[in-house]
């Protein structure tokens, strides 16, 4: 599960780079319960946070970089963000952006890793990251799709201390990697990682890529706003065994994410 203690190596913030920041406030508004509250709408920058229940849950940007595609960035907590920079570029990953320093609430920086998949971490400040967690309209769960599970694993092991455990799917459909903080028992797990071949990776042109997974109350009427308003579905509503009931959606802008009503414990 995800939490707000933000252990070193858990998932801490994430935003959206969308090329309609009003377009994409509205969506996810509808889809999720979201207030999007502005931070400014000048030409050097538009975006600002959205809240669910009066508790900030994730941020949103005009999509600036060119040929990037509108997509979710996931951060997770780090000790020292220079040093993970470091661990990157020895592991054989890419640094997208070095380490700033944003005005004492923390120092971020985004990286590629070496197949390809972007990711980014946080350095807490003022700020630890987001406010709420594993409730409906927040954060449940992070997902990496890649086409080299066992060097996703040693990268990311690597760089952010995680622990891994595998477990196969249903239906011969290969296996499922489930991943930890460092010295944290698996009811801790935070997310998984998947190995497809590129062309399930069309969205993003064959690369491999995060995506958030958010927990809904009914994921087949979360899929219904989400149709309803623009998007579109990849893959469901299905059941999940001990999982629950969730969609993979995309965005009107293309940005992939999943909605999953969690099975009853």
């Amino acid at each position: 599960m995800i939490t707000t203690d933000f252990v070193p190596g858990s998932p801490c913030w994430l935003d959206l780079g969308a090329p309609d920041v009003p377009a994409a406030a509205a969506f996810y508004g509808a889809v999720l319960g979201w207030d999007y509250e502005s931070m400014g709408e000048s030409e050097e920058m538009e975006g600002g946070m959205f809240r669910k229940d009066g508790k900030i849950v994730a941020g949103l940007g005009k999509l600036t970089e060119e040929g990037a595609r509108p997509a979710w960035m996931i951060y997770y907590s780090v000790a020292d963000a220079e040093a993970t920079t470091k661990a990157v570029e020895r592991a054989g990953g890419t640094v997208r952006v070095a380490p700033r320093d944003l005005d004492d609430w923390g120092w971020m920086a985004q990286y590629t890793d070496p197949s390809g998949g972007q990711f980014a971490v946080w350095q807490p400040g003022k700020s630890k990251g987001v406010e709420l967690v594993d409730e409906p309209g927040s954060l449940s769960w992070t997902e990496l799709y890649t086409t080299d599970a066992g060097a996703a694993k040693e990268f990311y092991g690597g760089v952010l201390g995680w622990q891994f455990s595998d477990m196969p799917l249903p239906g011969d459909g290969g296996t499922y990697s489930l991943v930890t903080p460092a010295g944290l028992p698996e009811e801790r797990m935070h997310g998984g990682l998947m190995e497809v071949p590129a062309d399930a990776l069309s969205l993003a042109n064959g690369q491999p890529y995060w995506h958030p997974v958010f927990a809904v109350t009914d994921c087949d009427a979360a899929v219904a706003t989400v149709t309803e308003k623009g998007g579109s579905v990849q893959m469901g509503p299905a059941d999940m065994e001990g999982v629950g009931r969730l969609a993979v959606c995309i965005d009107p802008s293309n940005a992939d994410f999943v909605v999953l009503a969690p099975a009853e414990s």
